[in-house]
């Protein structure tokens, strides 16, 4: 038999995974949750009526989520010329190329986003399997492969936030930390759920939303009324 920790016991007791709470409910009880050593993160998981198999309901975009994420975000640009200039100008964190990406190849994993100039995709194709799984591979379309590396890191660092429907038909996504006032947290979820919304694939009739969870890092997940 599991034996359960004291916090666990804790949210056992007042809190049911069967219960729906309205989003409002839900953001005052993680309030009340019992509180972790740190500051933990807020997360959004989505369950979509979607067949994940089917390319053309696949569910992807960005958001910039007003309240941001409640944490640095190291940005790394990939680029060479004239825009690795404009990119230290505008924050990166690191920038480089050729070297860059040899670090990469060996392990080196210290940012939370990736921004490259398309002229250096070809040499980014061998990171693929390393980026990729961890949804940190730049794309077109979450706006992380530009000629405007300076705007992408200003977003990158407002809290740009991209999401993408997984095989299991779910979007999971960070919107905050507990520290941030309820009114924000609140902000960040509608700003997530719209986006989600509006990234509809044509295909799909009815809700796209099948359910939903608010939790945190230690905490229990919360089912959203919908």
């Amino acid at each position: 038999m599991v034996k359960l920790s004291k916090r666990k016991k804790e949210f056992k007791k007042e809190f049911s995974p069967d219960q729906e709470y309205t989003i409002d409910e839900a953001v005052e009880n993680i309030s009340k949750f019992p509180k972790a050593k740190f500051d933990e993160s807020i997360e959004l998981h989505l369950a979509l009526n979607i067949n994940p198999k089917n390319s053309d309901q696949m569910v992807r975009g960005t958001v910039i989520l007003p309240n941001g994420l409640g944490k640095k975000v190291r940005v790394c640009v990939i680029c060479k010329g004239e825009m690795e200039i404009q990119a230290k100008e505008a924050g990166a964190d690191l920038v480089g190329n050729k070297d860059l990406i040899e670090q990469i190849t060996k392990g080196f994993l210290g940012f939370d986003v990736v921004i490259a100039a398309p002229d250096m995709m070809r040499d980014l194709s061998r990171l693929g399997k390393i980026l990729g799984p961890r949804g940190l591979m730049p794309t077109p379309k979450a706006g992380t492969v530009t000629t405007d590396v300076a705007k992408a890191i200003t977003e990158a660092k407002a809290g740009k936030v991209a999401f993408k429907s997984d095989k299991q038909a779910g979007i999971h996504a960070g919107i905050g930390k507990r520290s941030f006032d309820n009114d924000k947290i609140l902000e960040n979820i509608k700003e997530l759920v719209d986006a989600v919304n509006n990234a509809r694939p044509a295909v799909i009739k009815g809700n796209l939303i099948r359910s939903a969870y608010l939790s945190t890092t230690m905490g229990p997940g919360l089912r959203l009324k919908l």
